[in-house]
């Protein structure tokens, strides 16, 4: 809600009014349905088991939300091998792991849950279904990040060739004389990658893609609400999510290539310096689909000993997606 004007201290140091600003909030923005469901896992395994319960790799790309399970009794690990044979339930974050990981767990009797996001799931069952098919997979994602290593993970070595950008669409030479097929990274550039294919269907008329574009609903509406404050004149945007949360990078790049002069990745409200909006008349701020609502609030106070704000949300869609628990965590 529109602040209104108070006495306040000025930014240097003299009495004074503190200066409108206008907060753009886009909607959607933060939590999407994947990054919810692998957090009440966590949540509801620690409450029926109780502590430890142990996460293979951050179960989403947050630090408050990996500090606030760590404090509930979640022990977060990178591999299965730190994990002791205690019989305590073992989660796999939603990002998605290579198949050896649960083969792993299964060998040595380990009470797992899998939180990968339904959507990500899609994409390694698409994969899994081109391969069958006797066709070769160009992946289109970024090198290193733990959705691509997972879903690269689901097919023999070499059944994948990574394809990062433009650059290597251009120049990518696909082994043997085996017929094609796409998949996508989840959470990248709606913009890039349609470029991207654009690319890969000119060099290879044939190539099979997905029945249903593998960039998730979630993604799609926040870089679309970027654009739209953009749009409406936000000369700053500020994005609330982690420098290792893919979605969250790639909302500060589409808002600059909306028209927005700056854009700005903040991990909470605390490391924000709200001189940063001075001059500016107006900004807009989103969150990616893996930080929660309360550090977007945290932004806003934080702003808000600076400038008297004036906060509108511009909805470009509503979201209505909710995803399942796993059987052995559902309602009994």
């Amino acid at each position: 809600m529109p602040e209104t004007m108070m006495p306040s201290s000025s930014p240097n140091g003299t009495s004074g009014t503190k200066p409108r600003l206008k907060v753009l909030l886009a909607g959607p923005r933060g939590f999407c349905a994947g990054v919810d469901r692998a957090i009440k896992i966590v949540e509801e395994a620690l409450k029926r088991h109780g502590a430890p319960v142990y996460v293979r790799h951050e179960i989403v790309h947050n630090r408050f939300v990996v500090e606030s399970l760590e404090r509930q009794g979640a022990v977060f690990v990178e591999e299965l091998s730190e994990i002791p044979d205690d019989g305590r339930p073992v989660v796999f974050s939603a990002h998605g792991v290579p198949k050896s990981v649960p083969e792993a767990a299964a060998q040595r009797k380990m009470f797992a849950l899998d939180a990968t996001c339904p959507l990500v799931s899609k994409v390694h069952r698409e994969a899994e279904r081109h391969y069958a098919r006797g066709k070769h997979i160009l992946l289109i994602g970024h090198e290193g990040h733990p959705e691509v290593i997972g879903t690269m993970g689901q097919l023999p070595p070499g059944a994948v060739t990574l394809v990062e950008d433009a650059d290597q669409a251009e120049t990518v030479i696909p082994p043997g004389d085996l017929p094609l097929a796409y998949t996508t990274q989840t959470t990248l550039s709606v913009d890039d990658t349609a470029g991207i294919v654009a690319i890969l269907q000119r060099r290879f008329p044939e190539i099979a893609g997905p029945a249903k574009e593998d960039i998730c609903y979630a993604t799609t509406n926040r870089q679309a609400a970027v654009k739209a404050i953009a749009a409406r004149g936000a000369e700053l945007v500020i994005v609330v999510g982690a420098p290792n949360s893919s979605n969250s990078v790639r909302l500060a790049e589409v808002a600059r290539r909306a028209g927005a002069a700056r854009s700005l990745l903040v991990q909470r409200g605390a490391g924000l310096d709200p001189s940063v909006a001075d001059g500016c008349a107006t900004i807009g701020l989103t969150a990616g689909a893996s930080a929660p609502e309360v550090l977007v609030d945290e932004v806003l106070a934080r702003l808000s000993t600076r400038f008297t704000l004036e906060v509108e949300e511009v909805v470009v869609a509503e979201e209505k997606v909710v995803f399942r628990l796993p059987p052995a965590l559902a309602a009994e």
